[in-house]
């Protein structure tokens, strides 16, 4: 009866730190995408750039609501581009994950609000990769809508 606990209690202690695991990835995952939204945003290159891991696969497309579409280079990522520190704020909501290990995609809705109060609506596509213990983006989909 006592190696029977003692199993039972392994199993246990293995199940919860499985859903643990998975759970802490989660919220590791999403303070990155909330970095990389606000360093976007208050022009912090340095920070935003941190966010990132340009790999030679990684690629990042952005469909306007006005029907077109753009291939963003990944390096843009990490010297700041256009429309990079207009300030304003996002919020991200409805997130779904999906990890693996060390990679995983997101996806979310976003609302950005600029400092005129002008509201963007978008859903988004995030791939990421654990490199060197911390999360980072390879690449990404964002589909503003109309």
């Amino acid at each position: 009866m006592k190696k029977q606990n003692i199993v039972i209690g392994c199993l246990l202690c293995f199940v919860l730190y499985s859903c643990n695991k998975n759970v802490d990835e989660t919220v590791a995952i999403k303070a990155l995408l909330e970095k990389e939204s606000a360093t976007w945003r208050s022009g912090d290159v340095a920070g935003h750039a941190a966010c990132w891991q340009v790999q030679p696969y990684s690629r990042i497309l952005v469909s306007a609501g006005n029907g077109e579409v753009y291939d963003v280079p990944p390096a843009n990522m990490l010297k700041g581009a256009e429309g990079m520190g207009n300030g304003g704020s996002s919020l991200n909501s409805n997130y779904q994950w999906a990890i693996n290990g060390d990679t995983g995609w997101v996806s979310h809705s976003e609302t950005s609000t600029s400092v005129t109060g002008v509201q963007t609506k978008s859903f988004e596509i995030r791939l990421v990769e654990k490199i060197n213990g911390n999360w980072k983006l390879v690449g990404q989909s964002i589909h503003i809508l109309k």
